[in-house]
């Protein structure tokens, strides 16, 4: 249980590192203000559009009586929109990182230099098509395993009593692995960690993993608060990351990146 807690310290850390280093701060605003812009997009037109695609999607409900009719595919177009946004907050944060790589990149890398003892980063040295390849690769796959999970808790949600207690925590555990997982790639990848290697060490410290990004994915349920909050999530699973390849770190000096560059 322990790790519950330092986990969640890594959150709290990253977020202390962005607000000491504002320019990395803002630099790394951008990718979350242009992938909220694409995703509530999308969402306004699943709104106005879903019910047009439930009608169409159901011809052989266009004879049945009414209420029958409008029950139905009311139903149907109230779970495509939930399913929709429920697709958006898993698989936001694998956009975001393929929007901003060289933005988080750089910001990773900082963090590393900061924390450790000789000041030097790992560095894949790979140019950057690769890395911005590697990541759309792996996030893809990561998407797609959180999809699986997504649908099937959304189909047991319907389930009597448990659909309504246990259902909900269980996905927000499992959103919190997949989260914590698309966050430490970025320092992960350019120490040379596959995607397998990575699942691996993430399930070997689940606790870590969960007190991470577990409260980490009920805040991005807001997504201006993802936006926010996602520099120090990159800071913080950088130090995570530190954590389970066992590497030494010290403490990051007092002082604004400012101030330490004046002095």
């Amino acid at each position: 249980m322990r790790d519950l807690g330092v986990g969640f310290g890594y959150l709290l850390k990253g977020q202390r590192w962005v607000a000491r280093h504002g320019r990395q701060y803002g630099f790394g605003l951008l990718p979350g203000l242009i992938t909220l812009v694409l995703y509530a997009a999308a969402l306004i037109a699943l709104a106005v559009w879903g019910e047009d695609f439930v009608t169409w999607a159901t011809p052989f409900a266009d004879d049945w009586s009414s209420p029958w009719q409008g029950l139905f595919r009311g139903l149907l177009t109230v779970v495509l929109f939930a399913l929709g946004l429920l697709l958006a907050v898993i698989t936001f944060t694998a956009v975001t990182l393929l929007v901003g790589q060289p933005f988080y990149e750089s910001l990773s890398e900082r963090v590393d230099r900061d924390v450790s003892p000789d000041g030097t980063a790992p560095e894949s040295g790979l140019p950057l098509w690769r890395e911005l390849w590697i990541s759309a690769r792996d996030s893809l796959r990561i998407v797609l395993r959180a999809a699986v999970w997504g649908v099937l808790l959304f189909a047991l949600g319907f389930l009597p009593v448990v659909g309504q207690t246990a259902v909900p925590v269980i996905g927000f555990f499992v959103t919190g692995f997949f989260l914590t997982e698309e966050l430490a790639a970025v320092a992960l990848q350019r120490r040379g960690v596959e995607l397998r290697a990575r699942l691996t060490l993430l399930r070997s410290r689940k606790t870590l993993v969960w007190g991470f990004g577990t409260p980490l994915g009920l805040a991005f349920l807001v997504p201006v608060v993802a936006v926010f909050l996602m520099p120090g999530a990159v800071a913080g699973a950088t130090l995570l990351a530190r954590d389970l390849l066992g590497e030494e770190s010290a403490e990051e000096p007092d002082g604004t990146e400012d101030e330490r560059v004046a002095s």
